[in-house]
């Protein structure tokens, strides 16, 4: 079996050309969602066959009369495919992992059934992957500049930008809708290539995911915050390489805000101190075909529906404490030490304010002060514990 490899990219399937040159006999591509499989499908060499599962009965189909030679699909459905025996993974010669950075976790049921497949992992930030390196893919060559200064310190953002999420099939109309809510008079919109911006200037725009180099050159022109449009995949790259502020909710999204300021304050503040990048990843394909202000609607009217009649009570908790669900356990190698250490450090705990740790196989509960429960959640979410980001939230029993 060849050496595994991992190519230091930013996560834009348009970037990723030297991938397919890595590509030997039979592939799957592991992506985050079905809209990143449909990209790679399109970006793939003629002579590849490749497909994107949008459809589990098509694709099976497919796969039986031996028509896919390269298959792209998120980890859920691909698994699927091997729960039907239409995938059979013992027969795949090369696996390409596109920045699995925020899925890592869903990947070692999937990579255990291809143990001889080589390794082909697209990363921007392979030191965050450290351990499930060392789990599926031992010593891999490393191609690309790691994101790291000369003391191996995590590199800083090089500027600050504004952001929009959009869809890649929408990327055109978003860019509109910006200069529209800009009223941009002169805007100088960038889709690759070198990068010159006229010092007339008055808005930039970014219809492609930038790398740190590309930032650097767009935050310093004279028009101020460039706008990046960027898939719910690609955002926390983004976070990584400059300091972001969404851009102002549109007229659509205005009129679907909810007469209560108490809640309108609640998500205010979830947006600015939580992390929601999980949860924009699973909803990214509502956005492709449905308004965000009507999917954040239909959350909201959803939050409001009574239980489920039947659905046992939650385990009582012991008194004088609350539970908090944090999404990282035993195979992920960490420890009762490391939940304490992060909760101080990274929450602000006190350690008065933590009670019982119950560290299981995939996930943990921490007994937290309720007091300090909102801000636990809010400061932990997103924290990296033992190489992997994870989400915190009051447990739901």
């Amino acid at each position: 079996m060849k050496r595994h490899v991992v190519l230091v990219l930013p996560p834009a399937v348009e970037r990723a050309g030297k991938a397919w040159q890595l590509v030997e006999g039979r592939t799957v591509v592991v992506c985050a969602d079905h809209e990143q499989a449909v990209l790679w499908a399109h970006a793939a060499p003629p002579e590849l066959r490749a497909h994107a599962v949008t459809g589990l009965t098509r694709t099976a189909a497919l796969l039986k009369e031996g028509r896919v030679a390269v298959l792209a699909g998120a980890p859920t459905e691909l698994a699927a495919l091997v729960a039907r025996s239409a995938l059979k993974l013992e027969s795949i010669e090369t696996i390409v992992l596109a920045w699995p950075e925020g899925f890592a976790s869903d990947l070692d049921t999937l990579l255990a059934e291809a143990p001889e497949a080589r390794r082909v992992i697209l990363s921007w930030n392979p030191p965050g992957l450290d351990a499930f390196l060392e789990r599926h893919a031992r010593r891999p060559e490393i191609i690309g500049n790691l994101p790291l200064d000369p003391d191996g310190n995590a590199l800083s953002p090089v500027g600050s930008a504004r952001y929009r999420v959009t869809s890649a099939s929408r990327r055109t109309m978003a860019g509109r809708d910006v200069l529209d809510a800009l009223r941009a008079e002169r805007p100088y919109v960038w889709s690759g290539g070198p990068i010159a911006v006229p010092d007339d200037a008055d808005v930039v725009v970014a219809a492609t995911l930038p790398a740190r180099d590309e930032m650097q050159a767009l935050v310093g022109s004279r028009a101020g915050q460039p706008v990046v449009l960027v898939l719910a995949a690609q955002l926390p790259y983004l976070r990584s390489i400059a300091v972001l502020t969404p851009l102002p909710l549109s007229l659509a999204a205005e009129r679907a805000q909810d007469r209560s300021a108490a809640l309108r304050t609640q998500i205010a503040a979830r947006l600015e101190h939580g992390d929601v990048d999980a949860e924009l990843a699973v909803l990214a394909p509502l956005f492709e075909e449905h308004d965000p202000a009507l999917v954040a609607g239909a959350l909201l009217a959803l939050s409001r529906q009574p239980s489920v009649a039947g659905t046992p009570p939650a385990e009582p908790q012991q008194a004088g404490w609350s539970r908090l669900f944090v999404s990282v356990g035993r195979k992920d190698r960490a420890s009762a030490k490391d939940l304490v250490g992060a909760l101080i450090k990274e929450a602000g705990l006190q350690k008065g304010h933590i009670g019982k740790i119950d560290v299981r196989e995939a996930f943990s509960l921490v007994d937290v002060a309720p007091a300090v429960m909102d801000q636990a959640v809010q400061r932990l979410s997103g924290v990296a514990i033992r190489g992997r980001r994870v989400t915190a939230r009051p447990d739901r029993g």
